[in-house]
């Protein structure tokens, strides 16, 4: 079996679980903070933190590690235009994503003390949602980014 291929596959699948998994759990989220059922954004707080963990946090490791390996066998040059803005975007995205995730956690640890009767600051809640909301999108443009420059390799 021809490793370029195995690792490209595996690169090809790793982006669509990060993409896929991001705007997936980003959709759950979203539409389960707008509900005024607090079992219900409770429930979508926990599985949004897991399924990052499980799923977004293996694929943004697999990426570079991947996508590093595929330039050394390929033979491009380190410092390609495409490959240069290929690596910054990336990076956009994970500067972008770690603070989501650390939101992500502080949403859900102010619901479970809601629930166990505490009060909810619903100021600080809403502050804390438009900034998991408006990082999410320089996350998600930096990832279509990225794969036009994966795909096209623009010189």
């Amino acid at each position: 079996m021809d490793a370029y291929l195995l690792v490209k596959t595996v690169h090809i699948i790793s982006a669509t679980i990060l993409f896929g998994t991001g705007v997936g759990i980003a959709n759950f989220f979203f539409f389960s903070q707008l509900s005024r059922d607090a079992a219900t954004r409770r429930f979508a707080a926990a599985m949004t933190v897991r399924a990052d963990f499980l799923f977004t946090l293996p694929a943004v490791i697999v990426q570079p590690l991947s996508g590093f390996w595929l330039v050394w066998k390929a033979g491009f040059a380190w410092d390609d235009a495409w490959l240069v803005w290929a690596y910054a975007l990336y990076a956009l995205a994970g500067i972008c994503w770690v603070p989501v995730v650390l939101i992500q956690i502080r949403m859900k640890r102010m619901l479970e003390r809601e629930a166990a009767g505490g009060a909810l600051d619903q100021a600080a809640y809403r502050r804390l949602f438009l900034w998991w909301f408006a990082l999410g999108w320089p996350a998600f443009g930096g990832l279509i980014a990225v794969f036009f420059l994966m795909v096209f390799k623009p010189t």
